[in-house]
């Protein structure tokens, strides 16, 4: 019976042990060399910028603080006298942390699963940018001389050596995402996914997120990139079309960005939709009238699984001269689906900077919103 009771009694005894109590955190400083400064501990704030909540003094290399927080959050600590800001993140734990003052990329931070994880991040970030930066002090001379030399050869060997490393960079992020779904930093990474590319891939970026622990996705950070996420999944007229690749009818691959003309129609139809044969006599007079003034059309066809005979036998008989694609998949295409098409005909007018400026047009007003379009001057090359 004693035995039982001691053994109940020993989570009770480490949890009254814990210095920190629920919603609450505690940081403990460390750094050399700036004693009798002053460390400000700052939250980023989404309408009020960098946010100042607390101060606290350093004194034999030791600084502390102490607060209340109902879940994780990225913080940021600014030494003074002191360039570069050291980041981490609160949540209710006793975190540890030794800042590096001239070099906080060195600093050492523990005593949470996030804050670990912010550090495993950071040394393996650090690691492959001083390969790139090794990489270019190595070359530089190099390059420069090829330039004079107008050696395009050596010039594009080492341009392509250098987008190898910066792959791997992409490449260690991306895999880091996919193997840590609880970690509060695979939040930050996804979100700088759309900052990433010119054009980001939305369906990538909505598949890191939907992989979210279900814990993770009530944060307010998760909550703020899922808001992103809904706002660059519209597609509406204004909004920049999705980009998207599919097969064509003789195997190959072909995307909206490579066809893309001055307009471009993207044009959801099938060979078994009767409104959409009806329609395509009008579409084959536009295009033969406006293609020679760099009118483009990209068909995707909501054809059924195992009927591809039918759809180039539809592309035939009505004589469709421009680019068709289908995944064969009818209304379980993922271009229906990015485009959001739940009936066709269904269509959209593209401008020569890839936004979307009409929807479902027809006649005189297809004909006049293309001509529009075709006015304006071509997206610099």
């Amino acid at each position: 019976m004693k035995k039982a009771l001691f053994a109940l009694l020993i989570p009770a005894l480490l949890i009254s042990c814990s210095k920190v109590g629920v919603n609450e955190f505690i940081i403990n400083g460390e750094v050399k060399g700036v004693d009798g400064k002053n460390v400000i501990l700052q939250r980023q704030d989404d309408s009020l910028g960098t946010v100042a909540v607390d101060t606290a003094k350093i004194e034999k290399g030791k600084f502390k603080f102490q607060g209340n927080i109902t879940e994780p959050a990225m913080y940021s600590l600014q030494i003074e006298s002191v360039k570069d800001k050291s980041f981490l993140v609160v949540e209710n734990a006793e975190i540890d942390i030794e800042v590096d003052k001239d070099s906080v990329f060195k600093n050492k931070i523990s005593g949470s699963y996030n804050n670990e994880q912010l550090s495993e991040f950071g040394q393996m970030s650090v690691k492959l940018q001083k390969e790139l930066m090794d990489f270019q002090k190595k070359n530089q001379q190099k390059f420069m001389q090829a330039m004079q030399a107008k050696d395009t050869v050596t010039q594009n060997k080492l341009r392509k050596e250098f987008e190898t490393l910066q792959k791997k960079s992409e490449t260690q992020t991306i895999k880091y995402i996919k193997d840590h779904p609880k970690s509060f930093i695979t939040i930050l990474l996804i979100q700088s996914r759309f900052r990433a590319n010119f054009e980001p891939n939305i369906p990538e970026i909505q598949g890191m997120y939907d992989a979210l622990d279900p814990e993770l996705k009530k944060t307010k950070a998760a909550k703020k990139l899922k808001k992103i996420l809904d706002e660059n999944n519209k597609v509406e007229i204004g909004r920049r079309a999705p980009e998207f690749s599919g097969p064509t009818p003789d195997g190959k691959t072909v995307s909206l960005k490579a066809e893309r003309g001055k307009v471009t129609i993207v044009d959801f139809w099938a060979s078994w939709c009767g409104p959409c044969r009806k329609a395509n006599p009008e579409l084959v007079a536009i295009y033969n009238e406006l293609h020679p003034k760099g009118l483009n059309i990209i068909g995707v066809s909501l054809d059924r699984p195992g009927k591809a005979d039918d759809w180039k036998a539809a592309i035939a008989n009505d004589k469709l001269a421009w680019t068709q694609v289908s995944n064969l998949q009818e209304w379980k295409d993922p271009i229906a689906k990015r485009y959001g098409v739940e009936e066709i005909p269904a269509s959209f007018v593209v401008n020569q900077y890839g936004i979307i400026v009409g929807k479902n047009l027809h006649g005189e007003e297809l004909k006049a919103k293309i001509n529009e379009w075709l006015a304006k001057p071509d997206v610099p090359k």
